[in-house]
């Protein structure tokens, strides 16, 4: 995980009190995992969920299973539920949002992070340059359709990358129907990091 994204989660995650029982989807034994953020030192269960396990590292565990299908936990059990490059890993990851909202207690932290897509005004210049006579026709026969074009992160198969998603996807869809909702962008190409509140 890259550092900004570890900092932006625990500053996310100390602004809106994330605590208690906290559950992170895709959890990795790493020093970097979400569940070794330092706002997360008094939480009083800490535990992890993800299709290479179990493992037990620094005081918590983290179970062998899908997101999917988290029928291991019963209905609202979890205070703070984080995730983080793992959705665009899950070809049913509308399964998993479910899976999320039904295991959060009312009130619950949700926090979720993706990798993304979004504008960024190099691109936008580059593509009003294009309009400059001469300028322009050097520009468009090197760089056709860059002034239309995104960055995105490259595919990674871990074990399959199926997803990217938008600032506006994580608002309406992916915390779709939560309350508190709050979205911001870093990296490029872009991280997409979307808090919410369970109703």
């Amino acid at each position: 995980m890259h550092p900004d994204v570890f900092q932006r989660f625990d500053e996310i995650c100390t602004a809106r009190g994330a605590g208690g029982s906290v559950l992170e989807i895709g959890a990795v034994p790493a020093a970097d995992t979400l569940l070794c953020l330092p706002c997360l030192g008094t939480a009083h269960q800490r535990i992890g969920i993800n299709l290479d396990g179990p493992h037990n590292y620094r005081g918590f565990e983290i179970l062998r299973g899908n997101a999917n299908a988290m029928d291991c936990f019963p209905d609202g059990t979890f205070d703070t539920i984080l995730c983080n490059s793992t959705l665009e890993h899950d070809k049913c990851f509308w399964q998993t949002l479910s899976e999320i909202r039904r295991v959060a207690k009312s009130g619950a932290l949700i926090v979720l992070g993706v990798p993304g897509y979004t504008d960024f005004e190099l691109l936008s210049y580059l593509h009003r340059l294009t309009r400059i006579p001469l300028l322009g026709r050097f520009l468009r026969r090197r760089f056709h359709d860059l002034g239309s074009a995104t960055i995105t992160l490259p595919i990674h198969n871990y074990p399959g990358d199926y997803w990217r998603f938008s600032p506006q996807a994580m608002e309406q869809v992916l915390l779709g129907g939560l309350n508190s909702v709050e979205v911001s962008s870093l990296l490029i190409p872009p991280r997409i990091i979307g808090s919410a509140v369970k109703c």
